[in-house]
């Protein structure tokens, strides 16, 4: 057989790989397509009174929001970073892996627990009450926790981790030689952080910082509680409560912006990112006395502020709930909706994360380095964002299937997409389909183009190659994707919130919902479930630090 013969059917396998990933891709850009054009739909005067009523303070609580927990996360974050990477002290190894145990509570759980735990009749102003003398809330209460500089402190203390995990691996990349030049300037440790390492760790600051606020733009349980009308509680607001569907669109197109600038920001400080790689690994400072106990203190602060209080707090509630009521046969049904809806999300993710990364493998180029970039844009669009867009698709389809259905069987089946829970799916995987890409490529580099070239002598296609070889081999990065992916899918909130079928509960909305309701103590166990399982892949970073 001659090499054109040969070659053919490789190159149309490698353009229906190809194909499919760019059907991937599109899929994902749909959502957003469409709300562009549904929020053209409103009418004039709809976008005016939005404009001058509504985006103004959304906007404004919503930048200020940003601004506030941008310095936190990215002063905590490089902070912490800098005193683990660089510095000894008791405690160290374990605020290592500690320091990111905040990732595993979502925001909208640290808002249910601290809205108890320091209500003015709560555990903590009641001990403190009981402290200095007084007697009620009347002689003596704290500010207010609901409140903007309360919603900041709270989503600063559980997203800091975004600007954490970067920073500290450029710390620890950093060539060492580099701070003993500066050293020998005659630069103290001070000195040493603030002209030397912290100017090399700003791309990385950026990159965690962009990441971070991005999940405070999706946040939208936290924002509600704790009174704060962000862009897209105004969204749900408008959406659920006005039944204004376009004019909910136009907002998100307004958060659409501002999350856009985020992601230039996130990209930017990526091109400039640049580690000073030498044969001198960076040596820990050893403090002592005040200085010691002094950073032990900086690093337990976030851990105990972030994750055990509030866990702490849902261990007892769930506890003193379980005692008085048992296990609700309704906490176990809102568990397996959460655990099957997450574990469809996943393997769907999976699947069209692997079409991604085996077009990019198989038939490699610039269009389909493009359409790969295109199919991770999901997870920097907030899933408010997603769920509007994909309303007027997922209704769109539901209306031609009844259209067929009426047709050829003479009665329709409803609202079959969104009734069915399809339309939180797509939007789940949709969100999350970059973290599939993202760990399925970071596998498939590991993989040498020569055992490809070894399987296509042996009269391997390239989609036996990549069944038989690149999939077996990335069994772990698929495991470890698949295991992230789930994770998300089980906290997140918005999207489900806006596109759960009819009577359909999970266990974040769950508790979303006894929240407002305020009867706390019944969504603890909901609350703990999530936090337990949220802890799962902090569990496998830790591990993977270690290494």
């Amino acid at each position: 057989m001659t090499p054109e013969l040969t070659r053919a059917p490789r190159v149309r396998a490698g353009m229906g790989w190809q194909a499919a990933a760019l059907a991937v891709a599109a899929l994902v850009l749909l959502p957003v397509l469409a709300l562009g054009l549904f929020a053209l739909r409103g009418s004039p005067g709809l976008w005016a009174h939005l404009v001058s009523n509504v985006l103004p303070v959304a906007a404004r609580q919503t930048v200020i929001l940003l601004v506030g927990v941008g310095a936190i996360v990215a002063t905590l974050g490089t902070v912490t970073a800098w005193l683990v990477a660089a510095c000894d002290f008791p405690g160290r190894r374990f605020f290592g892996w500690a320091l990111l145990l905040p990732l595993a509570v979502p925001t909208y759980i640290v808002a249910y627990a601290y809205l108890d735990l320091l209500h003015p009749v709560g555990p903590v102003q009641g001990a403190i009450r009981g402290w200095l003398g007084y007697s009620s809330p009347r002689e003596f209460r704290l500010p207010d926790i609901r409140s903007m500089p309360g919603c900041i402190l709270l989503l600063g203390l559980v997203l800091y981790p975004y600007v954490y995990l970067p920073v500290r691996a450029l710390f620890a990349m950093q060539a060492g030689n580099l701070l003993d030049a500066g050293r020998s300037l005659g630069a103290g440790p001070v000195a040493g952080f603030l002209r030397v390492a912290l100017p090399l760790a700003r791309p990385a600051v950026a990159i965690g910082t962009a990441l971070a606020l991005m999940e405070a733009m999706n946040d939208i349980g936290a924002a509600e509680f704790l009174g704060v009308r962000t862009l897209t509680v105004s969204v749900y607001s408008t959406w659920i409560n006005r039944s204004d569907l376009p004019g909910a669109a136009q907002i998100a197109l307004a958060m659409l912006a501002i999350t856009m600038a985020l992601v230039m920001l996130e990209r930017r400080g990526r091109r400039r990112q640049r580690y000073a790689a030498g044969a001198q690994p960076l040596r820990r400072t050893r403090l002592g006395g005040w200085r010691a106990w002094g950073a032990t203190l900086v690093c337990a602060l976030p851990v105990a502020l972030g994750f055990a209080a509030p866990a702490w707090y849902l261990v007892g509630a769930a506890w003193a709930r379980y005692r008085f009521a048992g296990l609700s046969p309704r906490i176990i049904e809102e568990a397996g909706n959460t655990a099957l809806f997450a574990a469809l999300a996943t393997l769907v993710a999976l699947v069209l994360g692997l079409v991604v990364t085996g077009a990019a493998r198989m038939r490699p180029g610039r269009l389909t380095r493009s359409i790969a970039r295109l199919s991770t844009l999901g997870y920097a669009v907030p899933g408010t964002i997603l769920a509007i867009g994909l309303l007027p698709v997922i209704a769109l389809a539901d209306r031609q299937i009844a259209a067929v259905s009426q047709a050829l069987l003479g009665a329709g089946p409803g609202l079959l997409l969104l009734g069915s829970g399809a339309a939180l799916v797509y939007a789940y995987v949709a969100r999350f389909l970059a973290i599939a890409t993202g760990g399925i490529e970071a596998g498939l580099s590991r993989v040498p183009a020569s055992l490809d070239h070894a399987a296509r002598t042996l009269g391997r296609s390239p989609g036996q190659v990549f069944r038989q070889v690149h999939v077996p081999i990335s069994r772990p990065a698929l495991a470890a994707s698949g295991l992230l992916i789930f994770v998300d899918c089980v906290k997140e909130l918005p999207a489900t919130l806006l596109l759960r079928p009819l009577n359909f509960e999970t266990l974040s909305t769950h508790l979303y919902g006894e929240a407002a309701r305020g009867t706390y103590e019944d969504a603890a166990i909901a609350a703990l479930i999530i936090v337990v399982i949220g802890i799962l892949p902090v569990m496998v970073l830790a591990r993977t630090i270690r290494r």
